[in-house]
């Protein structure tokens, strides 16, 4: 049986190795084709990360063995300029940028073990790090190539924001099901 658990930062960081081979699990296979020194960034990244104002983490156990985590933290203001996030602020432009994601419950990582892909592990962890988010005020963003995971996040009741163009190249912003601005969220044609 699985067991997902919110866990505080200084609990994380001791499994980081099992962290590095969920996300290896998870990112390296396509449509991600992400290599082992990705990997290796992430857990770098995440020795910073859990000091982000608002880090949130869960853990799926199955047993003693770490088979998915979810991470996620406060958006600041002024909104980041880095990774993708300019694409975001592309998308929804700098007032719904500003309005709708900062201050938000950014979710950062999702990954899970291909072993347990349709078990409701992905689901649980994406509950875990968003249920207490600020006025429901939850939002991600994902590749467009993935359609596994796009077609995850509406299944999970997640409204896309952003509509790309439909070339299977960049990001969409997603906000959670229970973010106040997903009935203002432009829905493609």
């Amino acid at each position: 049986m699985t067991d997902i658990r919110v866990v505080p930062y200084d609990a994380l960081l001791p499994h980081s190795a099992a962290l590095r081979s969920v996300y290896a699990d998870a990112f390296c296979a396509p449509p991600w084709n992400e290599d082992e020194e990705r990997a290796d960034a992430f857990v770098a990244r995440l020795g910073s990360d859990v000091r982000r104002p608002g880090f949130t983490a869960a853990l799926a156990f199955d047993g003693p063995d770490v088979v998915g985590f979810a991470t996620a933290w406060a958006t600041p203001t002024p909104f980041p300029v880095d990774r993708c996030h300019p694409q975001a602020a592309a998308g929804l432009g700098p007032s719904r940028t500003e309005e709708w994601l900062c201050g938000a419950r950014e979710i950062d990582e999702l990954a899970v073990r291909s072993t347990v892909h349709g078990t409701g592990i992905a689901a649980g962890l994406l509950r875990a790090v968003t249920e207490d988010a600020p006025d429901g005020r939850a939002w991600l963003l994902t590749s467009l190539k993935s359609t596994r995971a796009m077609a995850f996040y509406r299944r999970q009741g997640w409204t896309q924001a952003t509509h790309p163009s439909p070339d299977g190249q960049g990001i969409a912003v997603f906000l959670g099901p229970r973010h106040p601005a997903r009935a203002l969220a432009v829905q493609p044609l």
